[in-house]
């Protein structure tokens, strides 16, 4: 069977790079074209042309910007056979967060064209598979959720230390990984920090506004930058604390602990996470999920608190997906 799998930037797409690989184990032949450009029209322009080319079986659309794929669903017959559509995130309600009301009912018309050509549907969670099947209620619906590899894990599992005289022991740091924006809640974190001189907080990230949105930063946050995946999982293991500190917005509801990929990594590696603007699907160990504005106290709260211990099923890793996405693919061929 060949499968095309489809994203703006494929690279940066971690979702799609899990699915490239699990279904390269499956024995499937699987085609990742790359874009050399971040022009939406060139992107849709040539990715039609790929699809031309490659006639895939299974063509696997994974969404945002859903606008690129517009008209692709009438190559079915000539350029694909069956359509997956993988609902990642509500590109409509994102679109509205800078837009409004025009954004959401712009976006939502492309996500509801995909929806309703696709012959299965993939999606990360519940919330946002039942959205998504709002938009095509006859259409079959999978759920994949956002689970990391082990080998994030497994590369902290041995003794090699921290370089640049990062503290470690009792006086263990809280950390935040991620991009420096308003979105992922760096003024929520820098807040938390000023409020307690004397504990240490790591920033491991980077944006195009870090140095701006840091400028009054509190001399016991450290900015760490970019760091490669194997230091960030030391980094993670350093660390007393494992924070996402989002602030409350209208796609809370659809983010949620099946589909963070971060918080399920601090999870898999025994960490405590304090987590807000996120939503919480199952019971979770060590995971404390808090309203934005109670960020700082739970904080406190959870400071000196040592992680439950892990058990097998505590455990959640991407290749517990296998059997879920063979068993989908299984379907739109069937």
């Amino acid at each position: 069977m060949k499968v095309l799998l489809l994203a703006n930037q494929p690279e940066r797409t971690v979702r799609l790079l899990r699915f490239e690989g699990t279904l390269k184990s499956l024995g499937m032949d699987v085609v990742v074209p790359s874009f050399h450009t971040r022009s939406w029209i060139s992107i849709a322009r040539e990715a039609r042309r790929i699809i031309l080319k490659e006639r895939p079986d299974v063509l696997h659309i994974f969404n945002v910007p859903d606008m690129i794929y517009h008209n692709i669903p009438s190559l079915r017959g000539e350029g694909f056979g069956k359509l997956i559509y993988d609902y990642r995130s509500p590109w409509g309600l994102e679109l509205s967060q800078t837009f409004g009301a025009p954004g959401r009912v712009f976006g939502e018309r492309f996500e509801r064209e995909l929806a309703r050509s696709a012959d299965i549907i993939t999606s990360v969670n519940r919330p946002l598979a039942e959205k998504v099947g709002g938009f095509a209620p006859d259409s079959e619906i999978h759920i994949i959720p956002n689970y990391p590899e082990r080998s994030f894990s497994e590369a902290a599992a041995g003794d090699e230390g921290l370089s640049g005289g990062l503290s470690t022991g009792e006086h263990s740091p809280v950390i935040f990984i991620g991009r420096i924006c308003t979105q992922e809640g760096i003024q929520k974190l820098l807040s938390a920090a000023a409020a307690m001189p004397e504990q240490e907080f790591w920033i491991v990230g980077d944006g195009p506004f870090a140095r701006w949105l840091l400028r009054n930063k509190s001399a016991n946050v450290r900015v760490l930058g970019w760091q490669a995946h194997e230091t960030v999982a030391r980094l993670v293991k350093a660390a007393r604390i494992c924070l996402i500190p989002r602030e409350e917005s209208v796609i809370t509801p659809y983010s949620t602990d099946k589909s963070v990929w971060k918080l399920n990594e601090y999870l898999n590696m025994g960490k405590l996470v304090i987590a807000s603007g996120v939503v919480q699907e199952e019971p979770r160990k060590n995971l404390m999920i808090v309203r934005s504005r109670g960020l700082e106290e739970a904080i406190l709260r959870h400071l000196d608190d040592k992680p439950q211990p892990m058990t097998e099923s505590d455990y959640r890793y991407w290749d517990g997906n296998r059997d879920a996405i063979k068993k989908a693919y299984e379907e739109v061929m069937g």
